[in-house]
């Protein structure tokens, strides 16, 4: 059984999907859990009551981390709660982009690496003074970090821009395991494949669900608690011998 009890967690974008369900299975392992959210907040607050409901702890925080000093005040108001520990940061908020390459713009580009790149890396750097000995970094990637799915074409939509961020969160999660490792802190990511949620509009139609089947040796979709068991575990002093790893969790995508 996994135990966090006495255990303080950031789970960025964790309002909805992947973010939520991860929140509700740190806090059901006994986590204090602080619940960022960009614009959601109905949905922040209503998570943060269900974790309260089930005689856990959580709090929720809001800020807008696509913008340059978004990291440095999260952290501020991490701190301000937590004190001078922060065990587990989950880095799961971020965004996406499909379109052909003609069609992105460097707005766009700008955007999902302001979001999925600059936020991260500058909100390890921020937390750092709370992340001690035993305190472990969960970077959510994507299946597309290591695979290109869909059609290829240049006439086709593609989500290269978004995946070249996966990719460069990947990299950082070996730098950062590396360079933290002498510290005692373990940094992972986790490489989910296609996931059933509100906002994966690729699961939304019947030609992407049979996309995503068959490219899978487990023929379903996946579902957010499939990814935040195996955060949970990775948070664990169970996986207390992982780090620099990427964990895919894709239902056995692109074999």
């Amino acid at each position: 059984m996994i135990t966090l009890h006495n255990k303080t967690a950031l789970v960025t974008g964790a309002s909805r999907g992947i973010g939520r369900a991860t929140a509700l299975a740190l806090a059901e392992a006994g986590a204090h859990v602080l619940v960022h959210y960009g614009r959601s907040a109905q949905e922040a607050q209503s998570l943060v009551a269900a974790i309260q409901s089930k005689g856990g702890r959580a709090d929720a925080i809001s800020v807008d981390l696509a913008t340059p000093n978004g990291a440095a005040l999260l952290a501020e108001k991490v701190r301000s709660i937590v004190g001078d520990r922060l065990d587990i940061l989950v880095s799961n908020a971020g965004v996406s982009k499909s379109a052909r390459i003609a069609d992105h713009t460097v707005e766009d580009f700008d955007n999902l690496f302001a979001t999925n790149v600059r936020s991260p890396f500058f909100l390890v750097q921020q937390l750092l003074p709370i992340l001690g000995e035993g305190s472990n970094i969960i970077m959510i990637t994507s299946v597309v970090a290591h695979a290109v799915i869909g059609k290829p074409g240049i006439e086709n939509p593609s989500v290269l821009a978004y995946a070249s961020t996966k990719g460069a969160l990947e990299t950082l999660v070996r730098n950062w395991a590396a360079i933290l490792g002498p510290n005692g802190i373990r940094v992972n990511a986790v490489a989910p494949g296609v996931i059933d949620t509100d906002m994966s509009n690729f699961t939304k139609t019947e030609a992407g669900r049979e996309t995503a089947l068959e490219m899978q040796a487990l023929k379903r979709l996946g579902k957010p608690e499939d990814v935040a068991d195996v955060v949970a575990f990775l948070a664990s002093d169970k996986a207390r011998w992982i780090t620099g790893a990427s964990i895919p969790v894709d239902g056995g995508s692109k074999l």
